[in-house]
């Protein structure tokens, strides 16, 4: 097995879990690691709100053992909370603080932040080598290829990162005005990839063993990461790990399988946030395991009524009997 090395955390060269805010929670975290991923990030951390105390900000720097390789992900727009928020990340013996320069959700961007720094390469640089400054594990950036097609600066801003002292660099081969839409670039990956000597992890596209190993082989990236291909199917880690290993292609789990998976989630979802609150962000989950089942239209209408577990045990009873 391969491994690539991101300032001397050993990180297995298969696929990693990309961050993805109101989706890649610690349950959804934790059910990805469980099926192979190779190395976590966290839900975006507000560098302001960790440096006024905000205790909801905080409760996002908590770590389990099991989530490790781990990183904090940080985002902001002032190079002075940066470099305070990774001073105060360091407490919770992060094993990488990463810097989002990808987020492309309007109120994150209005305020300068995620990548609307794509637009400023200047402040991205302020922001990453204050982060270095401050931060006692490897510091890498999460990038995007450009803010639109007329400005592709994903090699720009990468240099920069390196010079700064970034350890690796994350580039998600779509431009904000893309935002999910369309096709990732992957050309671009390569292209950071020949134009830096600091690891590069890619992003965009992959959603099974096939499209991980053509990744790698394309773009000569580092480390693969998968986000949107992960919804409801957190057994594509497995399904890489063995391809990129084995060669063999893994049959998707059937419906049973699908079932106890999606239960196993739900538990752990209510577990980290009580049932109330967890039952609430388990729906969108929901819609996303049943996905192409019998019944799956008319099921994910109702999943917006899901209160409990045992609501959940019932519907699961229920797809069972429409899939047997």
């Amino acid at each position: 097995m391969d491994f690539v090395s991101i300032g001397g955390v050993k990180i297995e060269k298969t696929a990693a879990l990309a961050p993805m805010a109101s989706v890649a929670d610690k349950s959804y975290r934790l059910m990805c690691k469980e099926f192979g991923a190779a190395y976590l990030v966290s839900e975006m951390i507000s560098s302001k709100g960790l440096c006024y105390g905000d205790k909801k900000t905080a409760r996002l720097c908590e770590i389990e053992p099991e989530e490790r390789p781990y990183a904090l992900q940080l985002f902001g727009e002032e190079a002075e909370f940066m470099g305070r928020a990774a001073y105060m990340l360091n407490k919770f013996k992060p094993d990488i603080i990463d810097i989002n320069m990808g987020c492309p959700v309007p109120k994150i961007v209005s305020n300068g932040s995620g990548s609307a720094l794509m637009k400023d390469p200047q402040r991205a640089g302020d922001l990453i080598l204050a982060a270095v400054e401050n931060a006692d594990c490897p510091v890498t950036v999460k990038i995007r290829a450009g803010w639109d097609s007329d400005s592709i600066n994903a090699v720009e801003i990468a240099k920069i990162a390196e010079q700064a002292g970034a350890s690796a660099v994350t580039v998600h081969a779509r431009t904000r005005m893309q935002f999910y839409s369309g096709k990732a670039d992957w050309s671009i990956i390569r292209a950071v990839k020949e134009a830096v000597s600091i690891p590069v992890i890619g992003n965009g596209d992959v959603t099974d063993g096939i499209s991980a190993k053509a990744m790698y082989d394309e773009t000569g990236c580092d480390l693969v990461m998968i986000g949107r291909g992960s919804y409801g199917r957190p057994w594509v880690f497995e399904n890489v790990r063995e391809y990129l290993i084995n060669g063999k292609i893994l049959p998707e789990p059937d419906v049973q399988t699908k079932m106890q998976i999606m239960k196993r989630h739900c538990e752990l979802i209510c577990h980290y946030k009580g049932e109330e609150q967890g039952m609430k962000e388990m729906r969108h989950n929901f819609a996303w395991y049943i996905k192409g089942l019998n019944g799956a239209s008319k099921l994910r209408g109702s999943s917006g009524e899901l209160s409990t577990l045992d609501s959940m045990y019932k519907m699961i009873d229920t797809i069972l009997e429409l899939n047997g």
